[in-house]
């Protein structure tokens, strides 16, 4: 075994994990019906088990029906949670079993606001009509969510917290990031009532959630947020930036600051939109500017965050574009101070294996490596399971050529 940042331990929220790898929360759309785990569903976890990942980062779960992104999104609730209970249970037997120890298993709860589709076709609940969103779908129907829905969420919030807790998971990811409810409250500034116009308003919703996981996990399970650091859209569509356009971060400070006051330890820090501009959080070979650019903004982005909170847990996102070079890159980060944690999404599609093949030779197969194409994605926008049709392509290849190319 190497010698490697990427392998040493750390402790977090009182947990002792063996290594800095996350396995970042990857939709993929294979839920059953009413929102439990399905056999991809499983088959894809069992896989992550065998990883030797220190946190694997559970994909967003829906806390509403409404909520849901598609029809098959996972949906923890009193039918589903024991698929959700065995499941975990089997993440971490397996994990123990082949690696040697229990990862944190983190579930990510999420109301899908805008990007809402439980039956399948276009839903949106959104926090104010933008439109930047709208523009060519003025016939798609929208339901600006009022402060009385709004205010009913958090309770939504602490019964499903309730149910992750008596189904295993180590901690709960409030989401907000890529566009999602809370993440579009964040940029309401013309939003009238109490979650819109002031900074105070604007988070409102989100801290409220926040609290009411707290109230019902108290210690027990870890309360953290995937947030987003900054949108990337133009103002006043986007949270920050500023009327020129910059990155301005002071917002995302003022959160990580109150977060930090309520106890908040860890942080999956992103940005941008994987709807409008993909290649934001996650560069890509397919892209409207070059990777590197992209993963300059995010590294830069995460390091002054880290820098103004070395005391809180940083884990950093859009790892996966330097291909073989991965695990090297992420180590380069870690060791600079620009985060915590490293943190890897497409690349936990095509090649779950590739920290413990890291570990072995120093090196990844780049045979194995996600290859930046957007295939997964491209499964997901077209209404089926996600997954890589290319490295996992026994499985996922008849999904794309059926549902994406036609064939």
């Amino acid at each position: 075994m190497i010698d490697t940042i990427l392998n040493t331990p750390v402790t977090v929220c009182g947990r002792n994990l063996p290594n800095r790898v996350v396995f970042q929360p990857m939709e993929g759309c294979d839920g059953t019906k009413d929102g439990g785990a399905d056999e991809l569903t499983r088959r894809r976890y069992l896989r992550f088990a065998k990883s030797g990942a220190g946190i694997i980062w559970f994909e967003a779960t829906a806390v509403t029906p409404e909520g849901r992104a598609n029809p098959r999104q996972l949906y923890i609730n009193e039918n589903t949670v024991d698929s959700f209970k065995s499941l975990v249970e089997d993440i971490k037997r397996t994990a123990l079993s082949e690696c040697g120890f229990e990862p944190l298993v983190i579930v990510q709860l999420t109301h899908s606001g805008r990007f809402s589709k439980p039956s399948g076709t276009p839903e949106p609940i959104v926090a104010y009509r933008n439109e930047l969103w709208e523009k060519g779908k003025e016939s798609q129907p929208y339901t600006v969510a009022d402060d009385e829905y709004l205010s009913s969420i958090s309770s939504s919030y602490a019964a499903a917290a309730k149910l992750a807790m008596d189904a295993g998971f180590d901690g709960i990811d409030v989401k907000c990031c890529h566009g999602y409810l809370f993440n579009e409250l964040l940029s309401a500034t013309e939003r009238e009532g109490s979650y819109g116009g002031s900074f105070e308003n604007r988070t409102k919703l989100f801290f409220e959630c926040i609290d009411a996981v707290r109230n019902v996990v108290g210690d027990k399970l870890i309360v953290t947020t995937r947030l987003n650091a900054c949108d990337c859209f133009p103002y006043p569509y986007g949270y920050g930036v500023d009327k020129d356009g910059n990155i301005d971060l002071s917002e995302a400070e003022k959160i990580i600051g109150i977060l930090a006051c309520k106890g908040v330890e860890l942080i999956n820090i992103t940005l941008g939109n994987p709807y409008l501009i993909p290649h934001i959080n996650r560069p890509c070979i397919n892209s409207p500017e070059d990777g590197n650019v992209g993963m300059e903004r995010i590294y830069n982005v995460t390091k002054a965050l880290k820098d103004s909170f070395p005391d809180v847990k940083i884990i950093s996102s859009g790892l996966t574009f330097p291909g073989e070079n991965a695990a090297g890159y992420a180590e380069k980060l870690i060791a600079e101070g620009v985060c915590d944690f490293a943190g890897f999404g497409r690349m936990t599609f095509a090649y779950p294996q590739f920290f413990r093949d890291y570990l072995a030779s120093g090196k990844l197969d780049k045979n194995k490596v996600c290859l930046k194409c957007s295939k997964c994605t491209e499964l997901m926008r077209s209404g089926t399971v996600a997954g890589c049709p290319v490295r996992d392509s026994e499985v996922y290849m008849p999904y794309y050529k059926k549902f994406v190319l036609n064939k």
